[in-house]
Formats: C-alpha cells, structure tokens, sequence
C-alpha cells in the first residue's frame, strides 16, 4: 500500500491550518491528523481530492471491525469533514463528501469526581520530604484549588503568575487565555515550592532560571514537567490508598466545578472558570450536582 503524493501534500497543508489558522491544541491536531493518515493509507494510491460520500462511508464500514468506541468513530467523522472542509476551501473539492456524514450516538455518562474527603485523603498522602515530593502536593492543591486542565498547568511559566493578587493566567483549548482564581492554601504551596523546592529537583543539572518565560513545573532534568509525571504520581498515590475509583487528572477538574456547583456556584461563573467556549459544557455538572443529591436523598430519607 503506498500514499498518493498529492494526498500527502494536501494532509501536510491540512496539518498547518488547523495549527496556525485553527488554533487547535497540539493534542486534537495530532488526533486529527492521525485519522486522516490512516484513510489516506486505506484509500492507497486514490487521490483523496477524487472521493465521493460512499466511498467515505466505505471506509467507516472498514473501519468498524476494530471495535473503536462511538467517541473515537465521531471523532474520526469530525476529522473527515474537517478535512474536506478545508479542501472546499482551498477548491481542490467541489463539495465536503463528509458533510452529511451521521455521528454515532454517544452514550450519556455523567463525569466522574471525588468528595472533598477523597481530595483531601489523596493530597494528605502525596510525600512532600522530598524536593519532588513537594512539588507534587503543591500541583495537586492546584489542580484541586483552581480546575485546571492537567496541560495548562504543565504550560505555566514565570509571566503567568500573578500571586500577589491570587491569579494564574492560563492558555486554554485554542490558546484562549484566561485568569483563574487561586485558593491561599494553595498559593502558599506554591510560593514555597518556588522559593525552596524548586531548585533542588534538578539533579546533576544546572538550575533553570526564573524569568517570564522559564516553566515553573520542572523535572529532575529542569526541564518543563510533562503531563504524563502528574498521572503517575496519582496512580501511585490511588493505589496506595486502596481508593476505589479511577483518578486522573481530569477527576480533579471535575472534582472542582462539581463542588463549585453544589455550594451554589453561578454556572456563568464556572463556565468561566474552567474555559468552556459554551455553556452547554458546563450544565452537565449541574446534573451530577443531581443525581448527588437524589443518592443522599435516597441514603438519608426514611420513606425512600
């Protein structure tokens, strides 16, 4: 099987205009680019621009013996019609054959989050005897404190923190930037961790500089730390614990703005807080807030 030349051109250009002209994250573009990588590849030396809607719908018939789940299958049809989108475009179509494409119904799951109690069980057992250790706590307290996204905060740099006044700049899906908020439990972890900690994770490595532009997270090398560290730590931490839920760094987030919404948060407001373009994306936390209270009902209630 080989690759159509002018496909391969197109895939290229492709790549650069969700990038540069887009904005989508370094993530979804991958995602993307990975999905049309592959159709391209399925359709052989079949130049992309000669495509027609069944022989689109051809290829999702192909592609379901692999099993992948309804949110992969519509991620991968967002990814087509993105891309013949572009092609109409650029005229190298003269329609998107993937428009009228169908997106498999997804199925209806409420975000999982952790009590308070959960919260402060997992930072209560993060080790902070150690330069990286403290380091650690100090990004769960931030995660827990603020519902940022598990990226952003890896993302953060010097010129971004404004602790005098409790916020954090931060560069969202899109690089939308926004300020959020910071708890003073959490703003004095991190001006210890900034002050003593920092400096000293670096092993057999020159210490990184503090400028606008230096990455305030670092790893053992001094280089920015990576989002994969972060998950590795709560799994450890999870595991130890013997908790009985699946934590990631995202639970944190959803964590955040459940308990925003229970305490009578705005939705506005959380919406803002977390960087959501619609507030579509935000109500699903009004319905966890819920079904919470339909199961402490349920608990609590002696005719229920």
């Amino acid at each position: 099987m080989g690759l159509n030349t002018n496909s391969k051109q197109d895939l290229e250009d492709f790549k650069s205009y969700i990038i540069a002209e887009k904005n989508f994250s370094k993530h979804t573009a991958k995602a993307y680019c990975s999905d049309i990588l592959s159709f391209l590849i399925w359709m052989d030396e079949e130049n992309c621009e000669d495509v027609d809607f069944n022989k689109i719908r051809n290829y999702l018939h192909f592609i379901q013996k692999f099993n992948y789940k309804k949110t992969t299958i519509a991620r991968k049809i967002a990814s087509l019609r993105t891309f013949y989108k572009y092609l109409y475009r650029e005229r190298k179509v003269d329609s998107n054959p993937a428009m009228n494409l169908n997106n498999p119904k997804r199925p209806k799951s409420l975000p999982k989050f952790l009590t308070p109690d959960e919260v402060e069980q997992i930072l209560n057992n993060t080790k902070i005897e150690t330069p990286a250790g403290y380091r650690n706590r100090t990004i769960l307290e931030l995660l827990w404190a603020t519902g940022m996204r598990i990226s952003e905060l890896s993302g953060l740099n010097f010129g971004d923190l404004n602790l005098d006044h409790n916020e954090i700049r931060v560069f969202g899906k899109g690089a939308k930037e926004r300020i959020i908020l910071v708890t003073d439990r959490a703003k004095n972890f991190l001006e210890r961790y900034i002050e003593s900690a920092r400096a000293l994770i670096p092993k057999g490595f020159p210490v990184p500089d503090t400028n606008e532009d230096s990455p305030v997270f670092i790893n053992n090398t001094g280089y920015r730390l990576q989002t994969r560290t972060v998950r590795n730590v709560i799994n450890e931490i999870v595991e130890k614990i013997n908790l009985p839920k699946h934590v990631t760094p995202h639970v944190f987030r959803h964590s955040f703005a459940t308990h925003l919404i229970e305490n009578g948060a705005d939705l506005r407001v959380v919406q803002e807080l977390l960087g959501h373009a619609s507030i579509s994306n935000t109500q699903i936390y009004t319905h966890v807030s819920t079904q919470h209270l339909k199961e402490v009902y349920n608990e609590t209630h002696p005719r229920a």
